[in-house]
């Protein structure tokens, strides 16, 4: 290797002007890579050409131009993207969130935004159900392609069907028979597109993901003033005894709102029995009933990351590489796809590169995921105790009505409903002396004032 003035060494296998890049995916880990790679190599005077392989038309309606996603960008990535200079315009955000409302068959906590500058947006994937009856919003995925293409990458509109080698670079292959090399390949095609075939030399260490099925449908409401009277500008989040069931959300978006529900193998008797809950058909007008054609989707979500999704030329980034449990997998493509572009673009491109570089942030992400598992584990006997319920809506309501006080139980839902705050610091801030007194007080003072109230 070279050595360089500053004691650093150059990679065996490095960019520089001229070289070609593919991307396999446009979604917003493919986007992000391919804007931060071309614009970290114009700050250092490079010149690429970047491809990026998207044969969907995200400004289309329904399944066909959709990421099957919640569609929820949290706080904490707006700001990074506005400092990045992306900023979301309003025909993107479909609406902005303040609030998050617990639901629980033992009584219901609003939780307002812990500062008052916090907002979480609401996104389409594509640009709306397959019912919409006009095209009113744009699509946060063909947003951020254009950004991306705007840097001066190329939208590809093929599928990649195949991925080997030929003369140490890698060849792409396309379902419209084209065949091109490039110098790097990012691959960013999530868990839920169509497979591609790897040639057995091109990343021998890689192993997929571990998935599990969840369940998205959009619910049509019929018009923007129905969704705020029952929904507002609030996240619901319900808390319920429902086997298998890990978490579930109502996200209000327009005149739609999407249903989510993560847990164990989502299937449709566990839909039916969530949306015949009374909390849930209190946030619906009455009587209401999905539309016969209602979008809806069973997308698998990552839950455990892929092993080395990396080699020489090549790198795994988002769902198909690793990305947070359950949260803000749009937060978590953001920041593989940023690190897989600086350490192609100061590092080099070379497995051991990767390895160096790229896989530290993949690791951090593992280790904090199963720091996630250990909360939802609590959540989940959280849930199968109405004793237990009583005492977080207790503790939440009372630290919302007194607002100069230090809102602990509300700050550590906040951070587990939005994916804004590493796991890790969730699980600390629960372990506090003050949080887990007032924590054992709540649930005695909720107990005994419902035994009273029994009586």
């Amino acid at each position: 290797m070279d050595s360089l003035p500053n004691g650093q060494h150059t990679s065996p296998k490095e960019l520089v002007d001229g070289s070609r890049i593919g991307v396999i995916g446009g979604g917003p880990a493919g986007s992000f890579f391919s804007y931060f790679l071309l614009q970290l190599a114009e700050r250092v005077g490079l010149t690429l050409h970047v491809d990026i392989y998207e044969p969907r038309n995200f400004e289309g309606i329904g399944p066909k131009s959709c990421n099957m996603c919640g569609g929820i960008v949290s706080e904490s990535l707006v700001q990074n993207l506005a400092a990045e200079g992306v900023r979301l315009p309003p025909e993107v955000v479909q609406r902005s969130l303040d609030s998050y409302r617990l639901h629980t068959d033992v009584g219901d906590a609003h939780i307002a935004t812990p500062e008052a500058e916090r907002r979480i947006a609401a996104v389409h994937r594509g640009c709306g159900p397959r019912d919409i009856k006009e095209i009113t919003v744009r699509s946060f995925d063909a947003y951020l392609l254009s950004q991306a293409v705007a840097q001066g990458a190329e939208h590809v509109k093929a599928r990649v069907i195949e991925v080997g080698k030929a003369d140490g670079q890698i060849r792409l292959k396309t379902d419209k028979q084209q065949e091109r090399t490039y110098d790097l390949v990012a691959v960013a095609t999530g868990i839920n597109a169509p497979a591609v075939k790897f040639q057995d030399d091109v990343i021998p260490g890689y192993l997929p993901p571990s998935q599990t099925k969840t369940y998205i449908s959009e619910a049509c409401y019929v018009s923007r003033d129905m969704v705020k009277r029952y929904l507002g500008s609030s996240m619901h989040v319900f808390l319920l005894d429902v086997p298998r069931l890990e978490f579930a959300a109502i996200i209000p978006k327009g005149e739609y709102a999407t249903v989510c529900l993560l847990g164990e193998d989502i299937d449709r008797d566990l839909v039916r029995t969530f949306m015949d809950t009374p909390e849930v058909k209190s946030c619906f007008p009455p009587g209401w009933q999905p539309s016969a054609n209602y979008c809806h989707c069973s997308p698998r979500i990552n839950i455990r990351p892929a092993n080395q999704p990396f080699a020489d030329r090549i790198v795994f980034i988002g769902d198909c590489g690793a990305t947070r449990l359950f949260k803000d997998g749009i937060g978590a493509a953001y920041r593989t796809a940023k690190t897989a572009a600086t350490t192609a673009v100061f590092h080099g491109i070379a497995e051991d590169d990767f390895r160096r570089f790229y896989l530290p942030v993949c690791d951090a992400i593992t280790r904090d995921n199963n720091l996630g598992k250990l909360i939802f584990f609590v959540t989940g006997i959280i849930q199968k105790s109405r004793f237990l319920r009583r005492g977080v809506c207790r503790m939440v309501n009372q630290e919302q009505s007194n607002r100069g006080g230090r809102p602990r139980m509300s700050t550590v839902l906040w951070n587990t409903f939005t994916g804004s705050a590493p796991y890790k610091e969730i699980l600390l801030s629960t372990f506090h002396p003050a949080f887990l007194l007032t924590f054992a007080w709540n649930i005695v003072a909720a107990n005994l004032e419902t035994r009273k109230n029994n009586r």
